[in-house]
């Protein structure tokens, strides 16, 4: 239940009926129908999915429960109506259902791809919330519990970004990022303990990264992508140099001011 729970917190809302005393719906939402068929399965629910549209035309699925203790429970919990406009409660969970709970959370509102920074594989993961206070709590937790080095909340500006649609130009955006080792550390705090709940197209990227052969490298000396392509014209130089071949440095002095030494 710690991951149903997570999951809520990213992609429900508890919805007030109209004209009704104390009456609320949960509402799921998802990109993938058979997802929501296994939340539904864990909250021993009869209820329908049915098809909807986002603010952005794109068709997802949308589970919505009319059951008046579980909403009461998550009303309780700080899942609240509105709460994308909303603070979210600081929801303290314990550390042995952090990981389901983390889990769920990820799975709403994370994402995670590889990609490349000059030819050499990355790993990326990143959380968002509209809640500054919540992503904060959230991501002081998981750093202690997984030992990492601490991690900057940011505000994400959305004047500029045409991606991004009048509803959410009205709303504050927040995000924390993690990358490579410490990406590793997430995947295996998520997955490791053989859950049975989990979004599988985010987990099979974790899986993708494993069978990945990285060049290795010290991570307090990683270079930037300017530093990638600078080493690489020191090596054609020197190896140039190593076959006899004259390298012309004074010819080439804007290189000679940037190339790092040996």
């Amino acid at each position: 239940m710690a991951y149903v729970l997570g999951y809520i917190v990213a992609d429900g809302c508890i919805i007030k009926r109209k004209n009704r005393k104390e009456s609320y719906v949960l509402n799921i939402t998802s990109k993938d129908r058979q997802h929501l068929y296994k939340i539904k399965k864990v909250l021993e629910s009869e209820h329908s999915i049915s098809e909807k549209q986002n603010t952005q035309g794109q068709e997802s699925y949308q589970l919505q429960i009319t059951n008046t203790a579980i909403c009461k429970d998550l009303l309780s919990l700080g899942v609240v109506p509105r709460k994308t406009y909303l603070p979210i409660s600081l929801i303290d969970i314990p550390d042995s259902y952090f990981a389901d709970f983390f889990r769920g959370f990820f799975d709403g509102d994370g994402t995670v791809y590889v990609y490349e920074v000059n030819g050499t594989p990355q790993i990326k993961a990143t959380l968002t919330s509209t809640d500054d206070r919540f992503l904060e709590n959230i991501n002081t937790k998981l750093c202690k519990l997984l030992h990492l080095s601490p991690k900057k909340v940011h505000k994400v500006n959305l004047s500029n970004l045409n991606k991004y649609d009048n509803f959410i130009r009205k709303i504050n955006l927040y995000k924390t990022h993690y990358y490579v080792e410490d990406c590793e550390k997430l995947g295996e705090y998520m997955y490791n303990h053989n859950p049975q709940l989990y979004l599988e197209r985010k987990r099979r990227v974790f899986e993708k990264w494993k069978a990945i052969q990285r060049r290795s490298y010290r991570k307090q000396n990683y270079p930037s992508k300017i530093g990638w392509k600078l080493r690489k014209n020191t090596q054609l130089i020197r190896a140039r140099s190593s076959d006899g071949q004259s390298a012309s440095l004074t010819s080439k002095r804007s290189q000679v001011q940037v190339l790092p030494g040996p």
